[in-house]
């Protein structure tokens, strides 16, 4: 049975709680945005005006970050809806499939900058003259590295605070921009200081840009993949569940666990056993008890939902009434 004992107060309390985790949300990625855009154009302009192949790949990351911004706010809006008829679980898969879509943008970004980057090297190999980028390419390129690492910074203390997979993964997008400004950085100014027939660094640059864009982006499909595809949580996780189930006083054994992420929230299915001999009233108070630990631990948002068994005597079950000798069994 599930057991979920909400009163008026707690839904009024849930209810402001979701209206502020949704405008932190908002808040953090409209500023995120801002820099986005500001950046964007910038890139652009010195990469085109400075002759850099790495600041322009650069660019279209920095356009990645700005179309995944808008991505996040549509999909976490939709995340917060409450539970309706079609959805008795909420709607938290919505901002698992938002982190799906960063990671794929990140992907996407990160091997046509690769390719970009081979190509270029590729022509100075055999022989083809580099243009050496300019001066400007190079101060944007040091701009971005500050302004990224600064928008990973706040993006990601409130997606940590707010249990958010969707900001969390956006902020990780600032922190590739910013790793990615750092080769472009290197890259720039290497071909600029050491003269033109080193302009090589500039695609080189993009090159190692790029490999850890793709790593960045494969942590993100397999997070939310692995949950999409209803995967349990981690060991360490459901150990810790059933170690607080077992705290419960009469509670002799806990099996058929099933866990899941949904969304920004966990679902727990288990059943336990308890002597048959105790009233519905009795079993209804433990597995409140139970239900409450879980949620303090989990958060309050979690979806808990236990199965009460007797214990059973000679390997099956018997009525109270009917137990004479024997001993009950855990497993």
């Amino acid at each position: 049975m599930q057991l979920q004992p909400f009163n008026l107060k707690t839904l009024i309390e849930k209810s402001d709680s979701d209206r502020q985790r949704e405008h932190s949300i908002y808040r953090v990625t409209i500023a995120g945005s801002i820099i986005n855009s500001v950046l964007l154009v910038l890139k652009f302009v010195s990469g085109i005006v400075g002759g850099s192949a790495a600041m322009i790949a650069d660019a279209v990351h920095s356009l990645s970050d700005f179309l995944t911004d808008i991505v996040v706010l549509v999909f976490v809006k939709l995340s917060n809806r409450p539970s309706d008829h079609d959805h008795d679980y909420g709607h938290g898969k919505y901002e698992t499939l938002a982190t799906a879509f960063v990671g794929l943008a990140l992907m996407a970004v990160g091997v046509m900058i690769c390719y970009n980057g081979v190509m270029k090297t590729w022509s100075a190999i055999q022989g083809e003259q580099l243009a050496t980028p300019g001066w400007i390419a190079l101060v944007v390129a040091l701009l971005s590295i500050v302004l990224k690492e600064w928008a990973f910074r706040f993006t990601n203390r409130v997606g940590e605070r707010v249990e958010s997979q969707a900001v969390v993964a956006n902020a990780w997008h600032h922190r590739t921009d910013a790793f990615s400004s750092i080769g472009t950085a290197v890259g720039i100014g290497g071909a600029i200081l050491l003269g033109p027939k080193w302009a090589v660094l500039d695609p080189l640059a993009a090159i190692v840009v790029s490999v850890f864009i793709l790593k960045a982006a494969y942590g993100l499909i397999k997070q939310s993949t692995s949950e999409l595809l209803e995967a349990s949580l981690p060991d360490s996780l459901e150990k810790e569940i059933v170690a607080l189930v077992m705290q419960e006083p009469m509670v002799a054994d806990v099996h058929s666990l099933r866990t899941r992420n949904i969304g920004n929230r966990i679902a727990i299915e288990m059943h336990f056993r308890m002597p048959g001999s105790i009233s519905l009233y009795e079993a209804h108070e433990h597995a409140t008890n139970i239900e409450r630990r879980l949620h303090d631990k989990f958060g309050q948002k979690s979806i808990i939902t236990l199965h009460i068994e007797p214990e059973k005597v000679n390997g099956k079950y018997e009525k109270p009434d009917k137990i004479v000798s024997g001993h009950a069994e855990k497993y």
